[in-house]
């Protein structure tokens, strides 16, 4: 019996090398990259607790991340605590996505530095549609759901009280939020260079 000759390899059918990994973006990174981009953050910490502001060209308070460090079981966790971002962002040229990444990416490397690998945060459900929107908005910044809180358990009674209202519970691990954020980091730096 007779064995088929093997087929020449053929250069389109070697494995694709991955493009190297980006380091993980470090504060100054983050803070060059929002400078960069006409925005001031300022990170303010007092014990666990911490907020970071961005601030426009002008002063003005455009946005906040509030949150603590907390020790659990399992380790430190990032508790992100109140993301918000000021109605005059509504009319700004830049995209919120953009500003909430800058803010959130210097609240992430805060928790990266302070040990936290885990991320977590509520999005409150005020209203139907803007609930959805949030969930979007997290879920494309890397964050997945992990339990809804409508107060139909005795379990979410103690995620009220934690968080101050209903809505969908989700989490992040931290290394991979800096890794995927990583890139539009770059970019955004490269664009304004």
């Amino acid at each position: 019996m007779a064995f088929p000759t093997p087929l020449p390899r053929l250069p389109s059918s070697r494995p694709i090398p991955s493009p190297p990994e980006l380091p993980l973006p470090t504060m100054p990174d983050i803070l060059e990259s929002s400078r960069r981009q006409g925005l001031r953050l300022r990170l303010r910490t007092i014990g666990p607790f911490f907020r970071v502001t961005a601030e426009g060209l002008g002063g003005s308070e455009l946005g906040r991340v509030e949150g603590l460090i907390r020790r659990w079981i399992d380790g430190k966790i990032l508790h992100l605590d109140s993301i918000r971002m000021s109605r005059e962002t509504l009319a700004m040229d830049r995209s919120i996505f953009g500003l909430g990444l800058f803010v959130g990416a210097a609240a992430v490397r805060h928790g990266f530095d302070r040990g936290c690998r885990r991320a977590e945060l509520l999005a409150i459900d005020d209203s139907p549609l803007f609930h959805s929107r949030l969930v979007r908005f997290y879920t494309r910044m890397g964050f997945r759901a992990v339990r809804e809180v409508d107060g139909s358990s005795m379990g979410d009674l103690a995620h009220m009280l934690v968080w101050g209202g209903r809505g969908t519970r989700m989490d992040a691990d931290v290394e991979l939020l800096l890794r995927r954020w990583s890139k539009k980091l770059k970019i955004l730096m490269a664009v304004q260079t």
